[in-house]
């Protein structure tokens, strides 16, 4: 089983950064592919970015383009999400998953406790 644990949340200003970090235990992560996810107050969970298990592929939501980068470094068996520009509708919970290749990110095989993002205007 794959763990999976969020950190790097917090409160910052429009147009301010954030990086996100998903530490992972379990030595199936290194051959997963990864993603981040966000849940906002009173909305529904929505896919953010992922990428691929090698790194060399990337997929964002069209919201977040130009805008957050997705990367990992399997030797540490950590992901990371790179915010910059932050606007005040990014404000969310924001959730790791792993799944066992990208297409199937849709539907995580699993999911950590998350952090919190605010964003002020």
């Amino acid at each position: 089983q794959v763990q999976l644990v969020e950190s790097g949340g917090g409160l910052v200003q429009a147009g301010g950064s954030l990086r996100l970090s998903c530490a992972a235990a379990g030595r199936t992560f290194s051959s997963y592919a990864a993603g981040w996810f966000r849940q906002a107050p009173g909305k529904e969970r929505e896919f953010v970015a992922a990428v691929t298990w090698s790194g060399l592929s990337t997929s964002y939501a069209d919201s977040v383009k130009g805008r957050f980068t997705i990367s990992r470094d399997n030797a540490e068996n950590t992901v990371y999400l790179q915010m910059n520009s932050l606007k005040p509708e990014d404000t969310a919970v924001y959730y790791c998953a792993s799944a066992p290749t990208i297409a199937r990110m849709r539907s995580p095989a699993y999911w950590g406790q998350g952090t919190e993002v605010t964003v002020s205007s």
